[in-house]
């Protein structure tokens, strides 16, 4: 599974980037808000990935902010919401605008997305309503940034079988600033006690 992804931005359109990683292009599907804040083409761009398989193809969709990508995981839970509208609804209304709307039982404000219809809209409250933080600006980007280095190691444990949340708790623990193997051992140290 690819949950981070960095290298050059070689193409870049409202609803997709092509990144190049060690001499490969990634075909990335993003949200428009992703795509406002992307760095010119050429430049370095790191990208939190959520990697989608289904039996006849395996896509990636992609998000500067580690709280666009949470908030896509919780779209796509809801029944119905499949990767495709969940970027669409990302792309129609600002996070923070539509965690309010979801939590205030706003469907008229929801069916405004292209998209969302009226019983599409009455499941994503029900289904997300209790799911997402009270306070949605502030506690979706209290999710702390990893540096590359510390990106890479939780990658690593996430690879070896351990929870995204388990392994990330092991991270805030460790001595910042060592390379990749002396961290790595490190937080596998913390996770087998």
């Amino acid at each position: 599974m690819i949950a981070h992804l960095r290298g050059k931005l070689l193409a870049k359109q409202p609803n997709q980037a092509i990144i190049e990683a060690a001499g490969v292009g990634y075909d990335v599907t993003i949200s428009v808000p992703t795509y406002s804040d992307l760095p010119g083409l050429g430049n370095e761009v790191a990208l939190n990935i959520h990697t989608h398989v289904r039996e006849d193809q395996i896509a990636l969709y992609g998000f500067l902010q580690p709280s666009e990508k949470l908030l896509f995981e919780k779209l796509i839970s809801v029944n119905g919401i499949g990767p495709k509208l969940a970027i669409t609804i990302l792309s129609g209304m600002p996070a923070e605008s539509m965690i309010g709307a979801i939590r205030g039982n706003d469907i008229a404000r929801l069916t405004k997305i292209p998209g969302i219809g009226k019983k599409t809209a009455e499941r994503m409250v029900l289904e997300l309503r209790d799911k997402l933080p009270t306070q949605a600006a502030s506690a979706l980007t209290a999710i702390p940034s990893l540096s590359a280095v510390e990106e890479d190691v939780l990658s690593a444990l996430m690879n070896l079988g351990y929870q995204r949340a388990t392994a990330e708790k092991s991270l805030s623990t460790l001595n910042k600033g060592q390379p990749f193997d002396a961290m790595f051992r490190e937080a596998l140290g913390v996770l087998s006690k």
